[in-house]
């Protein structure tokens, strides 16, 4: 059941807690996890979620980052830089949630236009919980919207 980043993440993790003198009982607790499964993760018997890595990574005070290369949902290289331009774009507090998902929409549609889409769904990353920007759909850049609501789309062509 094990894949193979697994047993890597286990004994990568048995290691930070040592460091940090934690029982596993304890990091379980700090992490909301339960004692076994967390047993099971770090003898790279169970591959937890993502949210699970956070609340661990939390707990042990490391980059949760680090984790999710450690469990193969990141590739080191590659996601890195992807994930820190999302980062910076959502962390940004000059920009509204609006402009932000603007944003970030633009920025997947030239990734899959240069051959590196994603599963990401820009829209479940929105800062602010709003979802007035809608995909549409297709490889072209989305357009944004002005101050009214309506589209103002340079790109627009006809058909």
């Amino acid at each position: 059941m094990a894949s193979l980043n697994v047993g890597n993440l286990g004994e990568y993790l048995r290691e930070q807690r040592r460091n940090a003198q934690l029982s596993l009982r304890q990091l379980a607790d700090a992490a909301g996890v339960s004692n076994p499964y967390l047993s099971q993760i770090e003898r790279g018997l169970r591959k937890p979620s993502a949210e699970v890595l956070q609340q661990v990574a939390k707990a042990l005070r490391i980059s949760a980052e680090t984790l999710y290369v450690r469990a193969g949902i990141l590739d080191a290289e590659r996601d890195r830089d992807e994930v820190e331009t999302r980062a910076v774009l959502l962390a940004d507090p000059t920009l509204s949630g609006q402009q932000k998902q603007v944003l970030l929409q633009i920025y997947e549609s030239f990734r899959k236009e240069n051959g590196f889409g994603t599963d990401a769904d820009p829209e479940a990353v929105e800062a602010d919980g709003t979802t007035d920007i809608q995909d549409r759909g297709g490889d072209a850049a989305p357009g944004t919207r002005t101050a009214d609501g309506s589209d103002a789309d340079p790109q627009q062509t006809a058909s």
